[in-house]
C-alpha cells in the first residue's frame, strides 16, 4: 500500500514530458506550407478550362496516306489507276524511233499494205483522190522487224491500224497495259461522272466526232471500201484535217484533279482489254452522239483499220 504515491507522481511527471512545446522551426514550415498552397490555387484559377480540357477526337485532323503519283505522261483516276493523258503514238521499243502512223505497225503486212494502195489508189476514186500520194514508211521501218512502243504525247498523230494484240503490245512494252472498260469508262465522265467529257449534253464540236466528211467516201467514193489505205488519215475536209493532232481539241477534256485527260471521245476508237474484240471512244467520221458510252463490238480482237487506236493504262502502285 505505500507504493501508491511514487507510482502517481511518475505518472504525472511522464505526462509533463510526452507534450514538448512547438519549436520557432516547425511554425516557419507550416507557415511555408501554407503560403504554397494558396499559390498553386492562385494559379489553377488563372488556367481556361477550355485549354485545360484534352483535345475531342473531332479536333484531330484525318490524314490519309500519301498516293503514289503516276508517270508523267498519265493521269490519275479516282485515285486506283492511271490513264494515258493522250492517244498513243508509237516508236520503236529498241531504238525509240517514230513509227509512221498511218501503217499497221507489224513490216511485213506495212510493205504489203504500201505495195497493194501504190497500184490500187490509181483505179478507185475522184481523180482528185487519185493524186493524193501513199505517206512515206521509213527505211528503216521496210528493212528490219521490230515491236511497238506506246507513247502519250501532245501534238502528235496518234497510232491508227492497229489491231487489238498489236494495242496491247505496245502498251506491254511501256510498262502499260491496256484498260478495261470500266477504267476506260470511269476516266472518259471525268470526277463530274457526266456522259461526255466537257458535259450532260451532246454539243456539236466539242470533240472530234460526227465531221462533215467521212474519208473513203472522199478517197474511194464509198464509205465503206478501202480502210487500210494509208491515205485515209491524211484526208482533210475544206482545210482542216479530220483526224487531229493529240490533244488539239481542248474543249474535249476529261478532267481529273486538276489535270485532263484528251479526245477520250472521238479522234481514234481505242482498244480496250477485251480478247473477244471492243473499241471505244468512237473515231472522228462516226455518226454518233453517246459519248463515253460509245462501244464497237462488231469486229474480232486482231481487226485493224485506219480508226483503230489505243490509249495505255497502268496500276497505281
Amino acid at each position: 500500500m505505500r507504493s501508491f504515491p511514487f507510482v502517481f507522481l511518475l505518472a504525472i511527471a511522464s505526462c509533463d514530458r510526452s507534450s514538448p512545446a512547438p519549436s520557432e522551426d516547425a511554425s516557419i514550415s507550416s507557415d511555408a506550407a501554407t503560403d504554397d498552397a494558396a499559390a498553386a490555387a492562385a494559379d489553377a484559377s488563372a488556367i481556361d478550362p477550355n485549354k485545360a480540357l484534352p483535345p475531342k477526337p473531332d479536333d484531330f485532323a484525318i490524314i490519309e496516306p500519301e498516293l503514289p503519283p503516276c508517270p508523267k505522261d498519265m493521269v490519275r483516276v479516282k485515285k486506283s489507276f492511271c490513264i494515258d493523258r493522250f492517244e498513243a503514238s508509237l516508236v520503236d521499243a529498241e531504238t525509240g524511233k517514230d513509227l509512221s502512223p498511218y501503217y499497221v505497225p507489224a513490216r511485213k503486212n506495212a510493205l504489203s499494205i504500201q505495195e497493194f494502195w501504190e497500184k490500187e489508189r490509181l483505179s478507185v476514186g475522184p481523180p482528185e483522190a487519185r493524186d493524193l500520194i501513199l505517206p512515206p514508211l521509213p527505211a528503216w521501218q521496210k528493212s528490219r522487224n521490230f515491236e511497238p512502243k506506246a507513247t502519250s504525247r501532245k501534238k502528235i498523230v496518234p497510232q491508227g491500224y492497229l489491231t487489238g494484240p498489236l494495242a496491247a503490245l505496245a502498251c506491254k512494252n511501256a510498262e502499260k497495259r491496256l484498260c478495261t472498260h470500266d477504267e476506260w469508262r470511269t476516266a472518259c465522265r471525268g470526277e463530274a461522272d457526266r456522259p461526255f467529257p466537257y458535259g450532260d449534253k451532246y454539243a456539236a464540236g466539242k470533240c472530234n466526232i460526227f465531221r462533215e466528211a467521212h474519208p473513203a467516201a472522199v478517197l474511194h467514193g464509198n464509205a465503206s471500201l478501202g480502210h487500210s489505205d494509208p491515205r485515209l488519215n491524211m484526208v482533210k475536209s475544206g482545210d482542216k484535217p479530220l483526224l487531229r493532232m493529240t490533244g488539239d481539241t481542248r474543249a474535249c477534256a476529261s478532267e481529273w484533279e486538276g489535270d485532263a485527260i484528251y479526245d477520250m471521245v472521238g479522234n481514234i476508237d481505242e482498244w480496250i482489254d477485251d480478247p473477244e474484240g471492243t473499241f471505244v471512244g468512237g473515231f472522228y467520221a462516226r455518226s454518233k452522239k453517246d459519248g463515253c458510252d460509245s462501244v464497237v463490238k462488231a469486229h474480232p480482237f486482231d481487226y485493224f483499220d485506219y480508226s483503230t487506236g489505243v490509249r495505255c493504262c497502268k496500276d497505281l502502285k
